[in-house]
């Protein structure tokens, strides 16, 4: 499950990037409002389940959210097909 969180960050931390740079170039108008947001919620899940108890009650639900997340890069030469459930 590391990895995936850690896949998971890195794409987040991708887009956050591909973002700023049409920001820069074609203005802030470029982008949706709820892109950057919805890639620093996700972001936040996948902290959160870093700094996560294994025995948390809510461990196994945030896992599995994350997994879910991740699918939206299945297409990514990085994404493994065994984080898929």
């Amino acid at each position: 499950m590391d990895d995936l969180v850690k896949f998971l960050r890195d794409r987040n931390m991708a887009d956050n990037h591909a973002y700023a740079e049409v920001a820069h170039r074609f203005g802030g108008d470029a982008l949706l409002d709820s892109h950057l947001p919805l890639l620093d919620l996700v972001d936040m899940l996948a902290r959160e389940y870093e700094a996560m108890d294994p025995a948390d009650a809510r461990h196994a639900g945030l896992a599995y959210a994350l997994e879910v997340l991740a699918r939206s890069y299945t297409e990514h030469p990085d994404y493994r097909q065994e984080w898929r459930r």
